[in-house]
């Protein structure tokens, strides 16, 4: 993986001229790269060869036979409802982690036996050449996609007529994240076939829970990005902008400087008691409220290269100035993550890591009167949760919230996105944060269970308050983690930053080191 201008004769890219709409009008020598052009980075295919040898190793680990084949299919193409307008596409997850292709309607094959990927394309007719651009050719797609071999997708069941194989293993499951249910590939004529649908899916998905070399490269790169994007959104608050300027100034900054078409997910750009809205941002909230100088911004923004996510959350007062309030509740978070990611390396169980970091929400909750009584007797009353009613993070890579977080037969915990021990290789996201929701302690002010150790009109002070999050995505390392997020984090470097100090800060007080600059 490279982050520097090549000779345009060796790879595929935006600033070849010998490039129209996406394939080169000459051949292309030299291995197969997607890259944006300029300072993006340069994405070796190779990369896909690699994670499909870790599907195929785990598939067999699970129990596939000699001369089977995993089947899949990529993303459809879609339109706006009871419209012809085509929806900006992007790959479906499973797809491009196998195969790394851009365009929809495809399929794919592994031969579980070699390693061998072949990829089914669409037929096109003449008149996509016309409207879309050239109409490229299977050698083109084999070229591009460093695939063994390319046939159209009218083909697959004399394909796997001619083949006869053993199985074919297709991927059926719940994603234990999103509930959603893995809708297995389907050609007219596959129920004559011996189908398996129980080991692709927990194949892929735990392949999916720790990352490759090149892999790790891209998620770095699209976290250095997003972090300078919301650099530059910090610097540019003011009051009496609007909530979704800000996410246009970081969205215009991912892709003009990071080449990043796609938002991670929905921005979330909460203001004032919008910072307390956990999705907010949503099509009936859509980032659209006059920030004021007295209040928070919580910011939770990240973009996606090649498919690979960042999630990043700033919280930051509009003003550029943190009082007394502001202070005491964002350093309790950021006290939280700071004791999480020291305490994070391989074998610590994440369902600890989240009670750490509730818990020191609440000592700092107790530190300046929100709640009475003692530590051990707020964590017994259950009242640590009120505050963090999400979980600590997730698991991320090509999907924001990633797969493998509840492998089969584990224990699901409320909130939490993830109960299994820190493998290397894994990357997470590390996101306490501290809320005053009236939803929550409104019914909790009324608990006897609870309320003796609340102070309730310090808490009704806070109802207009909203809360702070602070969002980093980290590298499971053999002995601890590495931070990927570079963002000004402690009191002095957001304050200096929003003053106009460069950033990184010459004094920075931050104890965690940052190596993704």
């Amino acid at each position: 993986v490279k982050n520097s201008r090549h000779s345009s004769s060796k790879m595929y890219h935006m600033e070849n001229p010998k490039m129209v709409a996406g394939w080169p009008t000459v051949s292309v020598p030299g291995p197969s790269h997607y890259w944006q052009g300029g300072n993006t980075l340069a994405v070796p295919r190779s990369l896909h060869k690699e994670t499909r040898n870790k599907v195929i190793k785990n598939m067999k680990q699970l129990g596939a036979v000699l001369g089977s084949v995993a089947f899949l299919a990529g993303g459809v193409s879609r339109c706006r409802d009871d419209t012809d307008h085509e929806e900006l596409f992007r790959q479906e997850s499973n797809f491009h982690y196998l195969f790394g292709v851009a365009e929809p309607d495809c399929f794919g094959a592994l031969m579980v036996d070699s390693g061998e990927s072949i990829l089914f394309v669409p037929r096109l007719p003449p008149e996509y050449a016309v409207w879309m651009g050239s109409i490229a050719s299977l050698e083109d797609f084999k070229t591009k996609y460093e695939v063994d071999k390319v046939m159209y997708t009218d083909e697959i069941k004399d394909f796997f007529t001619s083949l006869s194989p053993s199985m074919i293993y297709l991927y059926n499951g719940v994603n234990s994240d999103s509930k959603s249910v893995g809708v297995p590939a389907h050609f007219d004529g596959i129920e004559s076939f011996p189908c398996n649908r129980d080991i692709l899916h927990p194949a892929l998905f735990e392949a999916r829970v720790t990352k490759t070399n090149n892999e790790l490269e891209v998620l770095k790169f699209a976290n250095r990005v997003s972090s300078k994007a919301h650099i530059t959104v910090m610097q540019k608050v003011k009051p009496d902008m609007m909530e979704y300027q800000m996410e246009a100034d970081f969205l215009h900054y991912c892709y003009f400087n990071g080449g990043m078409r796609h938002a991670s997910y929905t921005a979330i750009c909460g203001c004032g008691a919008n910072a307390a809205v956990l999705h907010y941002g949503h099509a009936g909230a859509p980032n659209n409220r006059k920030l004021l100088a007295e209040e928070m911004i919580l910011n939770d923004m990240g973009n996606e290269y090649y498919c690979y996510a960042s999630d990043i959350t700033c919280s930051f007062p509009v003003c550029g100035k943190f009082d007394d309030v502001k202070k005491g509740i964002y350093e309790g978070v950021l006290d939280a993550t700071v004791r999480v990611m020291k305490s994070m390396k391989p074998g610590v169980e994440w369902r600890d890591m989240h009670d750490l970091a509730e818990n020191t929400i609440a000592e700092h909750l107790l530190k300046h009167g929100y709640l009475k009584g003692s530590l051990d007797d707020v964590i017994a009353a259950k009242i640590p949760a009120l505050f963090m009613p999400h979980g600590l993070g997730h698991l991320m890579g090509i999907d924001t919230h990633d797969v493998g977080g509840y492998p089969k037969g584990v224990e699901r915990f409320k909130s939490l996105r993830m109960n299994r021990q820190l493998l290397e290789g894994m990357v997470l996201t590390v996101e306490p944060g501290c809320y005053f929701i009236p939803a929550l302690l409104e019914p909790a002010l009324k608990d006897e269970t609870k309320k003796n150790f609340m102070s309730e009109d310090r808490l009704r002070s806070m109802f207009n308050f909203g809360g702070c999050r602070i969002e980093d995505n980290v590298i499971v390392t053999k002995d601890g983690i590495e931070l990927m997020t570079n963002v000004p984090r402690t009191v002095k470097e957001i304050e200096a930053v929003m003053a106009g100090s460069e950033f990184p800060i010459a004094d920075s007080d931050y104890p965690i080191p940052r190596k993704n600059v």
